[in-house]
Parts: structure tokens; sequence; C-alpha cells
């Protein structure tokens, strides 16, 4: 066979050269807008935190996120929400929307998680049953201002740090490895083509083999094994029992019950004809592979309580259980401030966010319509969160600089990598007043956590604690 060899100096290869060298014009000229944008956003601004005093009513911003929640389960969410400033800011992310859209931004967005907190991180199966560590928390997905996810991020770190009792110190080289990461990776995969960012992705190897001892090491094999085991055939015998010779979800008040209402199972079948209809045709064979059984609604989660998160019990003909989540979709916390989604229906703009920021889905991810918006996915599946309680400083700090790098891939699926990084550049003048800003912000959370005790003792608010 005849190779065919190209000279030196002919004209594919000055083409070649030519359209290599604009490729590189063009990157520099997005970089060099980046860092112009520090003229009107210095990087240091982002340090400021100032609370807008008198104005600014947590509690009441609160309560307006509760509207249209079921009223019998909103003391729930304020139980839990009053056990430490950390459990507050993982249940208040209407208020820290509220308080990023007055701090300064670049202008530059990306589709944003919502709701970017250390705990909404961690290990779940992909539909080739691998493990993967990545963004598992999509409820208030929305394209927005690429700071705001990583500022609550780092304030979780933060408010965290000081939850485990660590030094101030601690918890903010926790903050400066989140900030770092991401500003390193960021540039990193601002080299790449789209195809190379769309199918990176952390995998558990990956984890092990990054392990920096062999304690570290064991731990991420542990973890990744509870993963393993948390799927739904370990899951069933807990909360499923038999009842007349059928499969019945058991009831455990207030966490999880039936629905008394009349029609609620004729309608839930109605509606799953359109759950299926946004599955994609393979996976409507699959789904019609197993028929429902029963449903129940289930309280999940600090901000998700109160809304309406039912689980639906399916079996194939030789039954083998399948649990799915459907969890209602509401209107996104960015939204007042970023403006409205282009999907009118709140389900699909969640799945669709998700299936943008994560590297990999669950095969049962879609949405349906009832009286309300739902999106549906299946229930754990591997899902794990990494423990934070009694963390570490050292452990803190490690999976700071995970879930930065992590962020970092997520935005760059949607955003001008490039440009951010021009923005962010290669020292660490950001990092620096991200780390100021998130103690400040954490000493805000503290006070906002406080006025959550006071409106409880004051009988402003009526609060659950649970056992």
């Amino acid at each position: 066979m005849e190779t065919l060899m190209k000279a030196p100096g002919s004209k594919t290869e000055v083409s070649n050269v030519t359209e290599d060298l604009s490729v590189l014009h063009a990157r520099a000229e997005r970089l060099a807008a980046g860092q112009a944008l520090r003229d009107s956003v210095p990087r240091s601004s982002h340090a400021d935190w100032t609370s807008p005093g008198q104005h600014r009513d947590p509690i009441e911003i609160l309560e307006e996120s509760n509207q249209d929640r079921l009223p019998e389960l909103v003391p729930i969410r304020y139980g839990r929400m009053l056990r430490s400033p950390f459990t507050f800011l993982r249940g208040s992310a209407a208020l820290m929307a509220h308080d990023l859209a007055s701090t300064p931004s670049t202008g530059l967005r990306v589709q944003a998680c919502g709701d970017c907190h250390l705990l909404n991180f961690g290990l779940f199966a992909t539909p080739e049953r691998n493990l993967v560590f990545d963004l598992n928390d999509f409820d208030e997905t929305l394209p927005a201002p690429w700071e705001w996810d990583l500022k609550r991020l780092a304030v979780s770190f933060a408010v965290a740090g000081r939850d485990n009792r660590l030094p101030d110190a601690d918890s903010r080289k926790a903050v400066l490895e989140c900030v770092r990461a991401y500003r390193e990776h960021l540039r990193a995969y601002s080299r790449m083509n789209p195809l190379e960012v769309w199918y990176t992705r952390l995998d558990v190897k990956t984890l092990v083999a990054m392990a920096p001892d062999e304690k570290v090491k064991k731990f991420r094999e542990q973890l990744a094994e509870r993963a393993r085991q948390r799927v739904v055939e370990n899951l069933f015998p807990k909360i499923v029992g038999k009842v007349g010779g059928r499969h019945r979800l058991v009831d455990q008040p207030p966490l999880l019950f039936h629905v008394a209402e009349a029609d609620l199972e004729e309608r839930l079948r109605e509606v799953l004809v359109d759950y299926r209809q946004s599955l994609s045709d393979e996976r409507r064979v699959l789904l019609d592979r197993y028929h429902l059984e029963d449903f129940a609604l289930k309280v999940v989660g600090i901000g998700s309580v109160g809304t309406r998160c039912f689980i639906g019990l399916f079996f194939d003909e030789e039954d083998h259980p399948l649990i799915l989540q459907f969890k209602e979709a509401r209107r996104s916390v960015l939204e007042p401030y970023a403006g409205k989604s282009h999907y009118d229906h709140q389900g699909q703009r969640v799945v669709i966010g998700q299936r943008l920021m994560q590297s990999s889905s669950d095969i049962f991810l879609g949405w349906l319509r009832g009286r309300h918006d739902f999106f549906v996915r299946q229930l754990r599946d591997m899902k794990i969160s990494v423990p934070v309680e009694d963390i570490a400083a050292a452990q803190l700090k490690r999976y700071a600089g995970l879930c930065g790098w992590t962020l970092a891939r997520a935005h760059a699926k949607s955003g001008d990598a490039t440009t951010i990084s021009g923005y962010l550049g290669k020292g660490d003048a950001f990092d620096e007043a991200i780390g100021a800003f998130a103690l400040a912000y954490a000493d805000q959370t503290k006070r906002d956590h406080a006025a959550l005790i006071k409106a409880v003792r004051a009988g402003r608010l009526e609060a659950l604690v649970e056992e």
C-alpha cells in the first residue's frame, strides 16, 4: 500500500500550522478577555461580605421558601436545621442565593448546581455499574454565575470545619485547597476539546490510586464497598413487608407513610405514562418490564423537607424489585436573581441540568407532570456521601480538593472555561479572597442559625427535633 507523505512546506502543512495558530490566537484572546474582567471586578473584591442588615430577615426568607410545601412536614425541616450551623446552611439554599446575588460577579455563566455544598458530592453508580465521584444533587440547577457555586462550596467547608471544632486556620486551608483545585483543573479543562471534557470522570479506581498513604487508600476502598452495598436489594427488606400476599412499603411516620387520597394511585399511574415519554426508547423497554406495586411519601434531606417526594415500589414478572424516587421539582432558588429557566417544566430543568453537569447519570432519570412537576431517579443505587462528622483537618483538605476538581469539570462542560481561567489566573489571589469570604460568611451562618433558634423559642416557628 502506498504511503502518502507530505513534504515539509507543502500547502497541507502550511494550512495545518495556520489553523493551529488561529486556535492559539482565539484562546489567547479569551484568556485576555478574562484578565480584562479584573479591572471591573477585582479578584480581591470577592473577599468582601457585608450583611444588608435590617433589610435582611433570614427567617422571612426561609418562610417564603416554604410556600406550597406540605405544612405538616415543615417543622421537620426546621428541626433538622436547628442541629448546627452546618445543617442550617444545608437547608437554607434560598437564603444564600439571596446573599450571593449581592456579591461581585464577572457575568460569566455556567450551568450551576445552585446548592453546591460538600455533602452534595459523593459516589454513585454509572449505568455501566462503575463507581464515580461527582455532584449528585440538582434540585436548584440553573444557568447562573460560576462564582455562586464555588462560593457556596467554599463556605460549606468553612462551616463544616467549625462544626468539627477545627481551628479557623485549618478550615481556611480546606477552602484554599478547594479553590486552588477548581482554578488549576479548570485551566487544564480549558485546553481540552469539548469531547475530552465530556468524557472525563473521576472514578473510584482513580481515587484509590491517588491515595497518599495506605490508611487513606483503605478508607477509600471501604467507602467504595459501602457504596456497592447501597442498592435496592439491601434496602428492600428494611422498608418493604407483605400485606394480604402483596408487597407493601412499611409506614414509618413521619418519614415514610402512605398518603390517604382516594384518587392518588390512579393519578400516579396516569402520570407514569408522562414519565415514560421522557425516557429514550430503549429505556422505555426496560421500564415496561416492571409494574407498580405500591408507593408512599418519603421525607428526604433538609432543604427538600416539605416538598412532595414519593417512592414507587416496582417489580418485574419474577419479583425482582425496583424502587424509583419521584421528587417534586420547584422553581430554582436562583431564579429570582439569575432569571427563569429555559424549561417551563421544572422536572425537565433538573434532569437536563443534571445530565449537563454530571459525568454520567442514572438510566431512569426523567420527569413528569401531575398537579406538580417531578423528576424521577432510582433510590440510592450505590449513592453515598463522604462522612464529615469528626473529620480530621487533613481529610477535610483532601476532600475539598476533590470537590473543587469535580466542580471545575462540571462547569467546563457548559461554560467558557478559558475566559474564566483568564480571570482566575495562575496565582492565588482569587483563592485568598474566597478564603476570607468563606470565613466571613461562616460567621453570618452562625448568626442566622442563632436567629432560627430564637424564632423557635419565641414561637414564631415550629420545629420538630427527631430522635
